[in-house]
């Protein structure tokens, strides 16, 4: 008998995370490890948390994740967004909790490409009137 499982798919800035939600008793795996061992900040923790307590569903479902791309911040980012999409499977009423906490919303703020003539994306060589 196939296991029951939702699937959600998160991404910010340049991150990608996808998510499996199964009914379980809380446990968090990023990449086959640990979330204390994948993620150094106990604020990533509660990003990554905020979804299941908006709709709260913590402790009722094990998440699996597979992310790639970008930095701790960004990653942790996906994740949440992930999450609460396939929460959005789990049950459609969530809807109301994620949309007003602003979980369902996609991140589309993005680092800025560099331009030519510039150092940066806006950072001018210096000067010199002589």
């Amino acid at each position: 008998m196939a296991q029951v499982q939702y699937i959600g798919t998160g991404r910010r800035k340049s991150s990608t995370a996808r998510v499996r939600l199964v009914p379980g008793e809380g446990k968090v795996v990023i990449n086959n490890r640990d979330v204390a061992d994948y993620l150094p900040y106990e604020t990533l923790h509660l990003i990554i948390n905020q979804p299941l307590v908006a709709t709260e569903t913590k402790g009722s479902y094990d998440v699996h994740v597979n992310v790639n791309g970008g930095g701790f911040t960004g990653q942790a980012g996906a994740i949440r967004h992930g999450i609460a999409r396939a929460l959005l499977q789990v049950d459609p009423d969530f809807r109301p909790a994620l949309k007003s906490a602003g979980l369902l919303t996609r991140d589309s703020r993005m680092k800025e490409r560099k331009k030519p003539g510039l150092r940066g994306a806006r950072r001018a060589p210096q000067f010199s009137k002589r």
